[in-house]
């Protein structure tokens, strides 16, 4: 496959993707409307990811905190990927599995949202943090992908999934990224009354 090939190949599927997706608008929606009623509530986004995932959260976060495309007030949100201190010294003292968990245990309240990002649905740090979210009467928003692995079989009828249709890491990515867009636009809409 030639370079022009290859690079059409990628597009084509990452729109194929998309388009695939646009059943997932009632999911999207029913994720902001959690989000949207936490932040009337005045508590705050919780986000985890790993690797992409992690970058994904970073950006939801940095989006709700400055601003997505309208101005407005920052807005409560806390990417737990961010402090490397405290990653590290759970990972070392404890275990990996606990880097998300322990920190929302320590920096949660009842009604907070958590906010997770797994293209597998079977990272064993964000089931964990899912479970911590439960056990604290958090809700739970997830992206996923694939089959949604373990994840969705331990989200509660409160919780939302949305589940890209794609087998393949980038293209659930693409995705994500988007959602989380959409995400942040349905945010502004409703609490800008636009």
């Amino acid at each position: 496959m030639n370079t022009d090939d290859c690079l059409l190949a990628h597009f084509q599927e990452s729109v194929s993707v998309k388009q695939a997706s646009e059943h997932l608008f009632p999911a999207i929606q029913k994720g902001a409307e959690i989000l949207t009623q936490c932040l009337i509530n005045d508590r705050k986004i919780i986000s985890c990811g790993n690797g992409g995932s992690a970058s994904d959260a970073q950006h939801f976060s940095g989006e709700l905190l400055g601003r997505f495309e309208m101005e407005r007030p920052g807005l409560p949100a806390i990417a737990l990927t961010t402090d490397s201190s405290a990653i590290t010294a759970i990972a070392n003292d404890y275990t990996y599995e606990d880097i998300f968990s322990r920190q929302l245990r320590a920096l949660s309240q009842d009604g907070d949202v958590l906010f997770a990002i797994t293209t597998s649905g079977n990272s064993k740090n964000i089931l964990k943090a899912a479970e911590t979210a439960h056990e604290k009467k958090l809700k739970v928003v997830a992206l996923t992908g694939g089959d949604g692995g373990s994840l969705c079989k331990i989200l509660k009828p409160s919780d939302i999934e949305i589940r890209v249709p794609s087998d393949r890491t980038c293209r659930i990515q693409e995705t994500h990224i988007l959602i989380i867009h959409c995400l942040c636009d349905l945010i502004d809409a409703a609490l800008l009354n636009n």
